[in-house]
Order: structure tokens, then C-alpha cells, then sequence
């Protein structure tokens, strides 16, 4: 599926009620997801035991 095609089903799948700031965060989310995928795919993740290292670090 294309991009184009990939959009126009996420918009038409939107709310009638739905408004551009609706529309754009649901894109923003499906390119987010792609984007994931790909990294995943590619081998480029983080492990468990470094997150929990940083969520440490964070909730300090």
C-alpha cells in the first residue's frame, strides 16, 4: 500500500466530526508506527536491561 493510499484510508476511517488537529495526530501516530517498525526491522532497538537502566535514572 502506498502512502497516499495509506492516508486516505486513516482519514476516511476519522469521525465525520472530526477536526484537522484529529486528522493530523492520527497520521503523526500511523508515521510513528511505520517509522518503529522499520527500526525494528533493522535491527536499531534498545534493550530491556537499558531502559530500565534509564527509567532509573529518570525517576531519581
Amino acid at each position: 500500500m502506498t502512502v497516499k493510499q495509506k492516508v486516505i484510508k486513516a482519514v476516511r476511517s476519522l469521525p465525520d466530526d472530526a477536526s484537522y488537529e484529529d486528522a493530523m495526530e492520527r497520521l503523526l501516530f500511523l508515521a510513528k508506527i511505520e517509522k518503529g517498525i522499520r527500526q525494528a526491522d533493522a535491527r536499531q532497538t534498545v534493550s530491556d536491561e537499558k531502559i530500565r537502566q534509564k527509567m532509573k535514572r529518570w525517576l531519581k
